[in-house]
């Protein structure tokens, strides 16, 4: 009778496990069902409403004629050169910019975080630098660093480092008191408790960071090359601005949307590598 209950339960339980999985993927796959209709509904309804006079295509373009620009783009190149060497510039500076930052922000907010005299000394003083607008400062990194790579870099570090600092910094602060009593009693120096308990426990904030500020890099090295220099996808949008074409500015935010999107799966990517131990969430496979 014992045998057969365990066996009984085992059944009920695989067979629930094989349920919620086949339940995940007929979700996945209706979420991605969805996400390709809205596109085709938006870009659809977008397309009509130019071919019927509702929207103007010299302000909004159309979508086949954004097709044709990044068609060109590709096959011809720019009028500053390939495509790819463009993208590449940007995608240099971005991630230079994206890392020192990032480096930088990690840093700046586990040490603060831990020494209380010190975050308490420099925190209005990061307040303030926080408040003022960032991309303003690229007019001034543009005078000082030139129109090379040096400018749009210092501007993405900007950009990125007070997200992540901020993170951090609260992540730091918010890690549990009782772990760190714990660890200082079983013997634990300060540093020991840093590495041990504190990063550990602020990693989520840290991470979680990182997917917000790759964005805040490639707008920095975006709006410096907007700004001045000789080439980049900022310089693209600029040019089609200069010459009022829509289509190409559009053709440009996609190129920079696919970036953003393709960095975002490999952060996500990363984030699941390095937070193994998070249980798995099955609460939005009821919804």
């Amino acid at each position: 009778m014992n045998i057969f209950s365990a066996t009984n339960s085992s059944g009920s339980a695989s067979e629930e496990e094989r349920q919620a999985i086949a339940k995940a993927v007929n979700r996945r796959r209706l979420v991605i069902f969805l996400r390709i209709g809205l596109a085709v509904v938006t870009l659809t309804t977008w397309e009509l409403a130019v071919k019927y006079g509702l929207i103007d295509p010299f302000f909004f373009s159309r979508p086949s004629d954004i097709y044709t620009q990044l068609a060109v783009w590709l096959t011809e190149g720019t009028a500053q050169g390939p495509l790819w060497r463009e993208l590449l510039v940007t995608m240099e500076e971005t991630v230079i910019g994206f890392f020192i930052g990032s480096l930088l922000g990690i840093f700046c907010g586990i040490a603060l975080g831990r020494n209380k005299l010190a975050g308490d000394v420099f925190s209005i003083y990061i307040k303030i630098a926080n408040a003022i607008p960032r991309v303003v400062l690229g007019s001034i990194f543009i005078i000082i660093f030139g129109l090379g790579m040096g400018s749009k870099v210092a501007l993405a570090v900007v950009m990125v480092f007070f997200v992540v600092f901020g993170n951090a910094f609260q992540g730091v602060r918010e890690a549990d008191r009782n772990l760190i009593a714990n660890a200082y009693i079983l013997g634990a120096n300060k540093r020991q408790v840093t590495f041990s308990v504190v990063i550990p426990s602020a990693l989520t904030w840290i991470l979680a960071s990182l997917h917000v500020s790759f964005g805040f890099a490639l707008v920095g090295a975006v709006v410096g090359e907007f700004l001045g220099s000789r080439h980049g996808i900022g310089l693209l949008i600029a040019t089609a601005q200069g010459t009022f074409n829509a289509a190409g500015v559009f053709a440009a935010m996609i190129v920079l949307a696919v970036v953003a999107l393709a960095a975002e799966y490999l952060l996500t990517a990363l984030e699941d590598r390095l937070l193994k131990w998070r249980p798995v969430q099955f609460a939005e496979h009821g919804m």
